[in-house]
């Protein structure tokens, strides 16, 4: 029987076969640990990433800001107004192996509002 780390890397090697972010519409992805939430937007033909937020970027490390669903509201909030800037309107959705679920989809949900499609 396969541990649940291995379980998760095959979702996430499974996930990122068929996914792949372009100059067109790049790659939003979504990382998060016990202690912080990762969200990026990467053009993987370059291997560039355009836009990154964390917990622990400036502008939330000042806030004390702890990874839960109001700090992942935050960040899907701040992607959007990030990706805005750099004419940034449409994204592909990665997980990262991870449910639709919780703080992954309150981010989801907030960069929505915000105006990123996917």
């Amino acid at each position: 029987m396969k541990s649940a780390r291995e379980r998760y890397r095959y979702r996430v090697q499974r996930v990122r076969r068929k996914i792949f972010g372009t100059p067109d519409r790049p790659r939003l992805c979504v990382h998060r640990s016990l202690k912080h939430f990762y969200v990026q937007i990467v053009d993987d033909t370059r291997g560039h990433t355009l836009v990154s937020v964390s917990t622990i970027s400036p502008e939330f490390r000042n806030q004390k800001v702890v990874p839960n669903m109001a700090a992942a509201k935050k960040l899907g909030r701040a992607i959007a107004q990030k990706a805005k800037e750099k004419g940034i309107g449409e994204v592909v959705w990665d997980r990262h192996g991870r449910l639709y679920h919780g703080r992954v989809r309150a981010m989801a949900e907030s960069a929505r509002e915000g105006g990123l499609r996917f």
